[in-house]
Formats: C-alpha cells, sequence, structure tokens
C-alpha cells in the first residue's frame, strides 16, 4: 500500500534542485523535497506553480489548480520538515459546491483507508481531521496541520474553476507525529510529560540504530513475542512494520521498555517502519535513532539483528 507513496519519494531522490532549474520549460510535479533548495528559496520572491490533480508538495509556496476538463478524483499530498506544521492558505477559491465540487483538507495523509498518524495517535476523531471547504467557506481561510503532513482532496467539475492556495510552514518545538522526506537521517524525538502517543514513519524498508533512549525507568531491550510486551509499563517505545500507512494496523517488531545508552540496531525490510512512543505524562521521554534505506543486496541476504520475513511479501 505504501508503494504509491514510495514512487513520489523516489522520484524526488538525488534530483530535487536539476528538476527545479528545469521548471519552467518543463515541470515535474513530482520534484518538491529537499532542505537545501528551501534555504535558498528563503527571501526570495514567492514560488508558484500550478498544481496538478495528483500531486507532491514539500516547498512552502502558491499553488493553483485550473480545470481543463471534469477532475473527480483529486489528491495532494502534503509535506514539510518533520520539526515543521504546514498552514493551508486560501487565496481564491472559484468551485460549485451545489453541483457536486469539493475541496477538502484533511490533517494528516490518507490512502485506502490507512491513516496516519493513525487514530489511536491523533488528538482529533477522524470526522474531525476533515475541514469542508463546501461547509465552512472562508471562514476558515486558514488551516495548519497538527504535524508535517496533510492532504487535500479536491473535485472540479466545471472546466476554468478552480483554486489557489499559499502553503507555509512553521516551526514544532516538540514534534510528535512525522514522516520522514527522506530515506536516511537522524531524528530525537521528545514528549515533554504528556500524556499522547507519537509514531515517526520512514516509508523504505531500513536499518535503523537507536543510539539513546530515556524513559525515567531503568534499563533494557528485548524483541517481540506474542505474549511478551511492556506490561504494565507506561511509558515505552515500540518498533513496528508493515505494507501500510497507519501504524496501528503494523506488525510490532521489538519493544524498548526502560532506558538504555546504545547503540541497538535492527534491519526491518519492511515498506514503512515506524518508530512509536507511548508516553504516561509521567516523565520526559526521549529516544535518538539514526536511519538509512537498506540497499538490495541487503534485503536479499539478511544478516545480524534482522527482521524480514513477516515483510517479504511487501518488499
Amino acid at each position: 500500500m505504501c508503494h504509491f507513496i514510495l514512487i513520489f519519494l523516489m522520484a524526488l531522490r538525488g534530483e530535487n534542485r536539476y528538476l527545479e532549474l528545469r521548471e519552467a520549460a518543463d515541470y515535474d510535479p513530482f520534484l518538491l523535497f529537499g532542505a537545501n533548495l528551501k534555504r535558498e528559496l528563503a527571501g526570495e520572491p514567492v514560488y508558484r506553480r500550478a498544481l496538478r490533480c495528483l500531486d507532491m508538495l514539500s516547498l512552502p509556496g502558491q499553488f493553483t489548480f485550473t480545470a481543463d476538463r471534469p477532475q473527480l478524483h483529486c489528491a495532494a499530498f502534503l509535506i514539510a520538515e518533520p520539526e515543521e506544521f504546514i498552514t493551508i492558505h486560501y487565496d481564491l477559491v472559484s468551485i460549485d459546491c451545489q453541483g457536486g465540487d469539493f475541496l477538502k483538507v484533511f490533517d494528516g495523509w490518507i490512502l485506502k483507508g490507512e491513516k496516519f498518524p493513525s487514530s489511536q495517535d491523533h488528538p482529533l476523531a477522524t470526522a474531525e481531521r476533515y475541514i469542508d471547504f463546501c461547509d465552512s467557506g472562508l471562514s476558515r481561510r486558514s488551516i495548519r496541520s497538527s504535524q508535517n503532513v496533510a492532504m487535500i482532496f479536491f473535485r472540479v467539475h466545471e472546466p476554468g474553476n478552480g483554486f489557489t492556495f499559499t502553503i507555509k510552514t512553521d516551526p514544532n518545538i516538540f514534534p510528535c507525529n512525522a514522516i520522514s522526506q527522506t530515506p536516511s537521517g537522524r531524528f530525537t524525538l521528545v514528549v515533554p510529560h504528556l500524556r499522547r502517543n507519537c509514531s515517526f514513519s520512514i516509508i523504505y524498508p531500513v536499518v535503523i540504530k537507536i543510539s539513546d533512549l530515556t524513559l525515567g525507568h531503568l534499563n533494557g531491550l528485548q524483541l517481540k513475542k506474542p505474549s511478551a510486551g511492556c506490561g504494565g509499563i507506561g511509558d515505552f517505545v515500540e518498533l513496528l512494520g508493515g505494507p501500510g500507512l497507519d501504524p496501528s494496523k503494523m506488525m510490532p517488531l521489538a519493544d524498548l521498555c526502560y532506558s538504555f545508552h546504545g547503540p541497538a540496531q535492527m534491519k526491518i525490510g519492511c515498506d514503512n517502519t515506524v518508530v512509536r512512543m507511548v508516553s504516561s505524562g509521567k516523565h520526559m521521554n526521549r529516544v535518538t535513532f539514526e536511519y538509512r534505506q537498506l540497499e538490495p543486496y541487503e534485503l536479499e541476504n539478511p544478516s545480524g539483528n534482522s527482521i524480514q520475513e513477516i515483510c517479504l511479501s511487501s518488499v
């Protein structure tokens, strides 16, 4: 199920700057990842381009969709850096709500019924995560996401109709749920005395190395068994893997029940790997980890501390 999103991600890998320079002549809709490019654009005029019926955006800027024919099943995936919120501001909307058009923002990503963040990890009920322009109009002109990803769903029947919106990003001091833009990186997830669950998603088969875990109590790491787990401990980290987007539907691979100073390393050959922290609110919890995409030969010849068997069908 994550293969669809993976196509977007792989199309962008290593080609961002080249494609961006080329866009004036022949733009590619799948070009929009890269922190370096964001920094280069800082202070320059607002970045603008047309929005396609199926698109992915990772740069702040202004985007315009104009229907050239009835477009009935359209969606735009929005993603920022893990430490950022996304704000969507409607500049102009010309759609026919009475005629069946719609324009909706979803707080997170949703694909084939699977959501990120999952319903267990998001502060709002699923129905409340949708904001429908046809219900709220311009009274909700600006919409901010709860994490670094959001989606826009839209349907426009009449050629010439459409909408324009601007994307801005704001810093998130304590990012809780996030999807990585890149197949490798380093991240520290901190939950400061709050009762909530936080997931960091990497939509690649990866090797993940946990260098530090602080849970406010003692030490240890154990592989998950059917009857095992962290028992009554209210603060823990779990590693999840699977083919889909929703962490609540993934296979638990390992429980990290106590504080330790690593490294602890594991290869996970799933389409999607999630580091999920569950917090009771009694402690300041923190986990630091590095990750990189597995090479094809590593998937074919697993070795060391590796969990791949349950994911072979999705690799």
